[in-house]
């Protein structure tokens, strides 16, 4: 009797362990690839996704929409997603909580970025894509606002309100420290999601965003855009981010995600959002014709 209860254990633990490898194997076949919950990081997993798919025969998967950094930082660490695309000064501030440098470049804020996810989470960051998604205030041209940088705002910021999705009043270089940066006075402020406030200011439901400069609604929408005149935002270089491992097991896929460096602009991606959140089209389907008309893949 004592045999036979030994014999099942060792069973269940034999069954256990080859269902633990077999959950391994499987997520070694395959490349998971995610994204934030906003247009863009809907396209992008599927360009990275029909771009690998096409140029080699690795498997892929697409999770869309998982969530913002807090949750896609210990997703990739974990290993439950294997790859998505990240911002340099996203990296930089919201995750390596590092500050950029008084004039540090772009490119030596991508190299610090780059070798703090590898020594920290064992996470790579390939090439730039090639456009960079910053941040811009948007409003109405309806204003009467003679403004060309954020500084200019000032003086008519006190009869404006400020929306803006609920992270960015959270961020450390969020709501409170662009205020204080740029001595901003904003009669009121309130939250909304990402994807409506364009909506929002369009409609008049509120004055100012903090919109994306890839964000195809500006152009479509006719709204009046600044520049950050001091540089309160660091540079945002859109970077496909893999874990090591991941590379490891798939020799090649390095390499040709590289290929998609430069590849993509800001006009282009900016039109690409355009085309899902206005013209309503598939995320998937617009990554994949983009792919194709700029030769990238074959139809």
């Amino acid at each position: 009797m004592i045999i036979k209860k030994k014999s099942i254990v060792v069973l269940f633990a034999l069954l256990f362990l080859t269902g633990i490898n077999a959950c391994s194997n499987d997520t070694q076949d395959k490349i998971v690839i995610s994204g934030k919950m906003w247009t863009e990081q809907y396209i992008l997993p599927h360009i990275l996704s029909e771009y690998i798919q096409a140029k080699t025969d690795y498997e892929v998967e697409v999770k869309d929409g998982l969530g913002e950094v807090s949750i896609l930082t210990p997703a990739i660490e974990k290993g439950d997603i294997d790859m998505y695309v990240e911002y340099t000064g996203t990296g930089l501030e919201a995750v390596l909580k590092e500050k950029a440098k008084q004039g540090e470049s772009a490119d030596d804020i991508f190299d610090r970025v780059k070798k703090g996810y590898k020594d920290k989470y064992d996470v790579v960051w390939l090439e730039p894509l090639g456009y960079e998604n910053t941040y811009t205030l948007a409003y109405t041209k309806d204003k009467n606002i003679n403004a060309k940088n954020f500084s200019d705002l000032v003086p008519y910021s006190k009869d404006l309100s400020f929306g803006a999705p609920h992270q960015f009043y959270e961020r450390a270089d969020g709501y409170d420290a662009l205020v204080e940066a740029y001595g901003f006075n904003f009669k009121n402020s309130d939250s909304f999601d990402p994807n409506i406030m364009y909506e929002a200011v369009k409609d008049g439901k509120i004055d100012v965003i903090p919109a994306f400069t890839t964000d195809g609604r500006i152009a479509r929408y006719d709204l009046a855009s600044l520049k950050d005149d001091k540089g309160f935002f660091p540079p945002y270089y859109a970077a496909p981010i893999v874990r090591q491992e991941v590379l490891d097991n798939f020799p090649d896929l390095e390499k040709t995600l590289n290929g998609l460096a430069g590849k993509i602009s800001e006009e282009e991606m900016s039109e690409m959002n355009a085309k899902v959140d206005i013209d309503k089209e598939d995320p998937k389907e617009v990554a994949k014709d983009f792919l194709v008309q700029k030769g990238l893949i074959k139809e």
